[in-house]
């Protein structure tokens, strides 16, 4: 793996809605011991996302620094990261919605390739959370079967990039790559 150096890790948390990977990814930024780094991805578009955030927030150590990243996610980790330093990214499916629905073909690819490039060298550990939504049936809309090709083809390549991959159901972390 290019860029890997002693004491960096990149772990990808991926399940299903309430499937218990944010838990799981805050159980982890805990355990790291490291000064702890909240990226949030979600934008308030409506009640039922202040709901979710209000529920997220509440969870959350109140000494973590928390960072809202936008779109341009790949800046954000660049700026944040450090050796010392846990940096927790939840969640890259609504990141990766907010550039499907609000930016044109050219900045989504940019913003998903800088993500790519830069996460292998980045220093300290770095916990991204992402929903696993490729395992029912096809979507029926454009936008819908887009997003699900857009969101497979990025969990394909950060499982490449990354020492641990979990996916979590019921609560439950099933260990589907670890080069710990």
């Amino acid at each position: 793996m290019t860029g890997l150096k002693w004491g960096c890790m990149r772990e990808l948390i991926l399940g299903g809605v309430r499937s218990g990977k944010s838990m799981l990814a805050e159980q982890h930024a805990t355990a790291s011991g490291l000064s702890v780094v909240y990226v949030a991805t979600a934008e308030v578009r409506d009640e039922e996302m202040r709901e979710r955030i209000v529920h997220h927030q509440a969870r959350r150590p109140a000494h973590w620094q928390l960072v809202e990243a936008g779109g341009g996610l790949a800046a954000v980790l660049q700026r944040e990261a450090a050796a010392d330093c846990c940096v927790l990214v939840d969640c890259l499916t609504l990141w990766l919605t907010q550039l499907l629905c609000d930016t044109d073909e050219p900045r989504l690819r940019f913003e998903v390739s800088e993500l790519l490039r830069i996460l292998p060298d980045l220093p300290g550990q770095i916990i991204l959370v992402s929903n696993e939504t490729n395992m029912g049936i096809t979507p029926m809309g454009e936008l819908s079967r887009r997003y699900c090709d857009e969101a497979g083809r990025l969990h394909q390549q950060l499982g490449a990039i990354c020492e641990r991959v979990i996916l979590t159901v019921a609560g439950l972390p099933l260990v589907l790559k670890s080069s710990l």
